[in-house]
């Protein structure tokens, strides 16, 4: 069956607002001298995501699955393909559906621990995925019976997602899924006797600096593989790769990889195939969004875009983003001085403190562009107060996050 996501979808609000836009340009700044944009504009880099993505696929040591909750726009999807990526680590059957449209051949992987049972009937019925994710002996129960009831036969794969103790990644995924040490043993056990193929995942949660966090979750599998007694195929260490914003420098990437892969070759597992499931590293650098100021008062910027919008990360988890001034007709002064900026909502909590530093005569009508928001952008924007226009454009150019990141520092 194939399935197509239409525009409107909730998988890509950003495409309802897609309408007469110029479809690609050299340049941001091109963009904005000719459109003089009102609204937000998110400037797709699918260079720069392609580039990305081959890198990480021919650096990691085993496969890689694109967690699509991160960025799920269709251009995003392809530079992925076009950069190797040919799994999908998909939360949701509309994921599933929109990976299954756009690459019939697709590896497809259902990673949400808790899914709905028609989801599960659907994806393995007529969506041909065959790999799921679950933490707990309902979810295993659930499992089995929607595809039983399908008639469909296969080779079913079931990962068992593990709890890990809280971490300090930027972004803690403790809390809410994954099974205990004692649990994990015995659903490695039932499963074992329904899986064609067996595996182990845990997350050490988004935006991870320390690569010792791969090695201490991987030292858990090992006891709990032990303890199980059951052969196991896949070990999937997650997502949680990190990039680098004006406040944070990761490790470079091959570090992460060298953890695993010790960690991984531990284990002692003949035959079994390591997985990730990376967002953030692949996509972050894939889009900026151009905002306008609509006016200033000291320190503060108050500008067409913000938390209830692209920059929810800028708010809630007050993340520093990377961020340049665009002003077509004059230059703008040397001294640069440090903002916070207010979102255009009428609530006060939509505000981002930032700090974000830039010229200091930033004033009424400038634009600024907005970094490393492939990762989290556009697939959070609400239409809170009306608030829900924004543009996409696809530009050319691969460079330009490098060059915020420098600004920025």
């Amino acid at each position: 069956m194939s399935v197509v996501a239409r525009p409107g979808s909730p998988v890509f609000p950003l495409r309802r607002q897609f309408v007469t836009y110029p479809v690609r340009r050299p340049t941001v700044d091109e963009v904005v001298a000719a459109d003089r944009p009102q609204e937000p504009i998110h400037c797709l880099r699918p260079a720069a995501v392609a580039n990305t993505a081959r890198d990480f696929v021919q650096s990691f040591p085993g496969d890689v699955l694109y967690a699509v909750k991160c960025n799920p726009d269709p251009v995003v999807l392809r530079a992925l393909w076009d950069g190797g990526v040919r799994h999908f680590d998909c939360a949701s059957l509309s994921e599933v559906r929109l990976v299954r449209g756009m690459f019939p051949n697709a590896g497809i992987h259902f990673m949400h621990p808790i899914k709905a049972r028609g989801a599960i009937r659907e994806s393995w019925e007529l969506l041909g995925v065959r790999d799921f994710v679950l933490d707990s002996a309902d979810e295993l129960a659930k499992i089995r019976s929607e595809i039983d009831a399908t008639g469909v036969s296969g080779a079913l794969g079931l990962i068992v997602r593990l709890a890990l103790p809280k971490g300090a990644a930027k972004l803690d995924l403790s809390g809410k899924f994954g099974a205990d040490f004692d649990a994990a043993v015995a659903l490695l056990r039932a499963a074992r006797d329904c899986a064609e193929t067996l595996g182990v995942s845990f997350h050490v949660g988004s935006q991870c600096l320390d690569p010792l966090a791969w090695r201490s979750a991987l030292e858990l599998t090992g006891q709990i593989i032990q303890a199980a007694g059951a052969k196991i195929d896949v070990i999937d260490v997650g997502g949680g790769f990190p990039v680098a914003y004006p406040d944070q420098e990761p490790p470079p990437m091959a570090a992460f990889f060298a953890e695993i892969k010790n960690g991984f070759e531990q284990l002692g597992l003949p035959g079994a195939r390591l997985w990730a499931e990376p967002g953030r590293a692949l996509v972050a650098a894939g889009t900026s969004v151009v905002v306008q100021v609509q006016a200033r008062r000291g320190g503060m910027l108050y500008v067409n875009d913000g938390v209830y919008g692209s920059l929810a990360d800028a708010g809630t988890l007050a993340f520093r983003y990377p961020v340049r001034l665009i002003r077509p007709d004059r230059d703008a002064s040397a001294n640069r001085i440090e903002f916070s900026l207010f979102g255009p909502t009428c609530d006060s909590a939509d505000v981002m403190h930032g700090p974000f530093v830039l010229p200091d005569d930033v004033a009424e009508g400038d634009w600024i562009e907005i970094g490393q928001l492939g990762a989290y952008g556009a697939c959070l924007r609400t239409a809170f107060n009306g608030f829900d226009h924004a543009r996409i454009v696809e530009v050319t150019d691969d460079v330009r996050q490098t060059e915020l990141l420098r600004l920025a520092a």
